[in-house]
């Protein structure tokens, strides 16, 4: 059986490379073929535009074999600036870059069997919709664009993981109003909504100013990214990566502070568990938008597990990962089966994805926990390090909390009860934690 699946895969490529030798197979349509293929929004046809398109998807076409497998990122000319290199931002992964400069989801609709899944990619990475705005494709358009994708890519493989990179920020002064953006993200996270396969990251308040537009700083001519800006977005991704086993492979060898004990012994979730919550009464009139608040009816513990009963919260080379809730919000908590009625000092180090919402539970209280920044509601802080490792220390005595975030003061007196554990809690957006200990002290 394998033998014939290789035979037929080699049959494959041979045949994609044969159609490869045909330049004008991977033409752009003309407007009257143009009237027949799928999707909504007339194609492009400047200049720029329909040159690119014609030199890079035959040689894209030609290497077809050499990429299969890769992470692919479909999109503009956002994408396309990641070079083929992609400025050596994920060392030693396998990357396809499939963006076209000036491309619309049309544009991607039509070019996605050939560019994208003939190469059967481990995951895929979207990016797309500003140029639908500048061309005034309607919004609701540019979402039907956005399903027939979301269901190709469905159809090719339902296990494969896709990111999806809200649309980016930009200006009205480039016919890319932050309305506009907003109203096309929202129907984008809509037609991911409840679909595990899908993780949604939050480019958009990544690169945003108070205003809702880009950030010049990043966004010379607000619209493309500078080398920082690639640099924050990589940074944006890494984490994702890194759950689904891409980047930070190998686990840190940790040893917790002399008096310290550890709590996540780095390989699974012994230890830890869910505690019953008390029942909800369920509104009258729910907001369409309201988060997921989980349930727990009965106790669970997952000693030995690498993952908890629902996939939530997994150990994945040393680190506790809340991972990103397909719902978009999904409110639960993963606490220790210990409770500490002594004073103690508890650290950690997390790592937030941009905008997520997570917090750590003092006994019962929650101390906020999440990519402050953008997040708050410590948007003040000055060591806070985006996207990257951040170290919490919490220092409870006489049932009252200080806690620091990389040596500034985040809360000062948090009142605690006599007795609880410590919980993580899940909401937005993917958090993860590592090197959590800690230490009892003496009254």
């Amino acid at each position: 059986m394998k033998t014939h699946i290789r035979y037929l895969l080699s049959l494959l490529l041979l045949c994609l490379s044969l159609v490869a030798a045909d330049p004008l197979h991977y033409a752009l349509p003309d407007v009257t073929a143009e009237a027949s293929l799928p999707g909504e929004g007339a194609l492009r046809r400047y200049d720029g535009y329909v040159k690119r398109w014609n030199t890079v998807r035959p040689q894209w076409a030609s290497e077809v074999a050499k990429d299969q497998g890769a992470v692919v990122f479909l999109g503009d000319s956002i994408t396309q600036g990641w070079g083929t290199d992609f400025k050596k931002s994920f060392e030693g992964m396998k990357l396809a870059n499939r963006g076209i400069g000036g491309d619309t989801t049309r544009g991607m609709l039509i070019r996605l069997q050939e560019d994208v899944l003939s190469l059967h990619p481990k995951a895929v990475v979207l990016l797309m919709g500003t140029n639908d705005i500048e061309v005034e494709v309607p919004v609701d358009a540019i979402g039907r664009n956005f399903q027939k994708i979301v269901a190709a890519l469905k159809a090719h493989d339902p296990k494969m993981p896709v990111i999806v990179c809200r649309v980016f920020p930009s200006s009205a002064t480039k016919k890319r109003p932050k309305e506009t953006i907003n109203a096309v993200n929202a129907l984008f996270d809509a037609a991911v909504k409840n679909d595990p396969q899908f993780t949604v990251l939050d480019t958009y308040g990544l690169f945003a100013n108070a205003e809702g537009d880009a950030l010049p700083a990043l966004f010379p001519d607000l619209l493309h990214l500078n080398g920082a800006g690639y640099a924050k977005w990589a940074s944006a991704l890494w984490p994702l990566f890194a759950t689904l086993g891409y980047l930070d492979t190998q686990a840190e060898v940790f040893k917790p502070d002399p008096g310290f004990v550890s709590l996540f012994n780095g390989k699974d979730l012994t230890g830890w568990g869910y505690r019953i919550t008390p029942p909800r009464k369920a509104p009258k009139a729910p907001k369409p938008d309201a988060p997921f608040i989980v349930e727990i009816k009965a106790e669970e513990k997952f000693d030995g597990q690498a993952s908890s009963s629902d996939g939530r919260y997994r150990a994945i080379n040393g680190r506790l990962v809340v991972t990103t809730p397909a719902e978009g919000r999904r409110i639960q908590a993963l606490s220790t089966q210990l409770e500490f009625p002594q004073d103690f000092i508890l650290k950690l180090e997390f790592r937030a994805t941009p905008n997520a919402d997570s917090g750590v539970f003092l006994r019962k209280p929650q101390l906020q926990c999440r990519d402050y920044l953008l997040a708050g509601p410590y948007k003040d802080l000055k060591k806070y390090k985006a996207q990257d490792w951040n170290e919490l220390i919490v220092t409870v005595k006489g049932g009252v909390a200080h806690a620091e975030c990389n040596g500034e003061t985040i809360e000062d007196a948090l009142k605690l009860p006599e007795n609880g554990p410590i919980g993580l809690e899940g909401d937005r957006g993917q958090m993860e934690y590592r090197r959590l200990q800690i230490k009892t002290l003496a009254r």
